[in-house]
């Protein structure tokens, strides 16, 4: 591995091996989502609790202070909106240069792996793979679904990991599910685990991605979990510290609720 890849994953990775990447992203396809309607002042409190970025170089340059960020994985696909026909007929959006000028640690780009546009969302990972491996920028896979949530199975994650790592994915970002360790063991890249909607309790959160670091991801990458939460940095804290401390979900909660009293007394 060349130097500049070596020293670009290791800004996104930890040294323990793991990580927890924040993604403010939604926006490219979903428009002013929830509570990220103005994301320089979502991220503000949450920036010193995660390791790195996922953003699009739009709100990259509008919203986030180059002198106090984290590593940043840039979003380079898109194309297509919620009211569009497919979420999944996605194209590149942003170049190898554009990558440079703005400094960023890791491409990131969706691949829809059983739908009409299996075919040109895979070629677009494999051209940015060739790209990116050139200027030693690790790409980002993420195994993205649209609409049909029943596909995370097993077997299809499994399949969809194994795929984007086979075309060149340094990382890939996907679902969690039951036997969850399957879908690592088939994967010879990292993997991390992606929130998906949002859940009813703060503890479903913990208890997935206690389950899915137990069984080989090495980290998570979780947006409308950690800012749609109404405590939203008591929620990154407890969930970095199931990451990076080897929390058990009951002891997440524990950090959930205490950082909770505290911003409550401070309101």
């Amino acid at each position: 591995m060349d130097w500049g890849m070596e020293n670009r994953l290791a800004q996104l990775i930890q040294d323990d091996g793991h990580a927890l990447f924040l993604p403010i992203d939604h926006g490219y396809f979903q428009g002013p989502t929830r509570r990220l309607e103005q994301p320089g002042k979502t991220i503000e409190p949450l920036l010193p609790y995660s390791d790195a970025l996922f953003v699009t170089r739009g709100v990259l340059r509008a919203a986030v202070d180059p002198r106090k960020t984290k590593p940043v994985i840039l979003r380079v696909s898109g194309g297509t909106s919620m009211v569009g026909k497919d979420l999944a007929n996605e194209g590149l959006t942003t170049s190898i240069e554009e990558a440079l000028r703005l400094n960023v640690c890791a491409l990131g780009i969706s691949v829809f792996v059983g739908t009409d546009y299996e075919r040109q969302t895979l070629l677009n990972l494999s051209q940015l793979a060739n790209e990116a491996e050139r200027y030693g920028i690790p790409v980002m896979a993420v195994t993205a679904v649209g609409k049909e949530l029943e596909k995370r199975d097993v077997r299809y994650l499994s399949l969809c990991c194994r795929i984007a790592a086979e075309l060149g994915a340094r990382v890939v970002k996907t679902y969690w599910c039951e036997d969850f360790d399957k879908v690592v063991q088939g994967c010879p890249v990292p993997v991390v685990m992606a929130g998906g909607p949002q859940v009813d309790t703060e503890m479903e959160v913990f208890e997935f991605v206690y389950d899915g670091m137990q069984k080989g991801a090495i980290g998570v990458n979780l947006g409308r979990n950690i800012w749609q939460n109404d405590y939203p940095v008591a929620a990154i804290r407890a969930i970095r510290s199931i990451v990076h401390e080897h929390a058990a979900p009951r002891e997440a909660l524990e950090i959930y609720e205490s950082v909770k009293r505290e911003t409550v007394a401070a309101r």
